[in-house]
């Protein structure tokens, strides 16, 4: 499945894959935050790599012609298969790659599925490499942070390094800080930041270019101020 090339048949064209199912981005607004956070946090990290696909709550189709087989992970992560163009979908058999890392940000009305059918379909269809659950508030999941990974046919638990689930499909460690799933880069020993620190971040700098701007202006006047009495 994971290794069929990337073709457009007409059968494709004939079947107009759906684009929503119905469901909410997210069942609670914190859910969608951290969902949303972590799909801008990876792409941000990976925007120097054409080859890298990051998504979340898009359809995945993995069985040409059926328009009922398919699944939306909350966020997923594919290597060597390109960003660009925009996608309305994931048709697996068009990309040639099934997504290789998956998150599912849990809650009450997904818990079942994110614990039960969605991993047999990720191990048995899909082969996903690494399949991770977070549980923001705690409610439902023992404990709440918990990563999978695929070997020989089985998810087994990823062990923790210094008290973090590394994967080796992303090369970041992931670990849980309250309701936030922090990655953390292991070359550079840095936490990657989320969208609202890179924000302060920008602001901050922005704020530091325009004061050294209005200091740069102001000695210039006063050197100006000099030159002309001399003069």
């Amino acid at each position: 499945m994971a290794t069929v090339p990337r073709t457009v048949t007409d059968q494709d064209q004939d079947i107009a894959y759906p684009t929503r199912d119905g469901r909410p981005l997210g069942e609670t607004d914190l859910n969608r935050n951290k969902m949303l956070d972590l799909i801008e946090t990876l792409e941000d990290h990976f925007t120097g790599d054409p080859n890298i696909y990051v998504s979340g709550n898009l359809l995945v189709f993995y069985e040409r012609g059926d328009r009922r087989k398919h699944v939306s992970p909350d966020v997923f992560v594919v290597r060597g298969v390109p960003k660009k163009p925009l996608r309305d979908h994931y048709l697996i058999w068009r990309e040639g790659k099934a997504p290789q890392f998956v998150i599912e940000v849990t809650s009450k009305s997904t818990r079942g599925e994110d614990q039960r059918k969605k991993p047999i379909l990720y191990r048995d269809v899909l082969k996903v490499a690494e399949y991770f659950l977070f549980d923001p508030t705690e409610d439902y999941l023992k404990p709440p942070f918990q990563g999978f990974r695929l070997v020989e046919g089985e998810y087994v638990p990823i062990e923790p390094v210094l008290g973090r689930l590394p994967s080796t499909v992303l090369g970041l460690h992931l670990e849980r800080s309250g309701v936030d799933l922090r990655l953390f880069d292991p070359t550079t020993m840095r936490w990657l930041p989320t969208p609202r620190e890179r924000a302060e971040r920008e602001k901050a700098e922005r704020t530091r270019i325009e004061a050294e701007v209005i200091r740069l202006r102001a000695e210039n006047e006063s050197l100006r101020r000099r030159l002309d009495k001399r003069s």
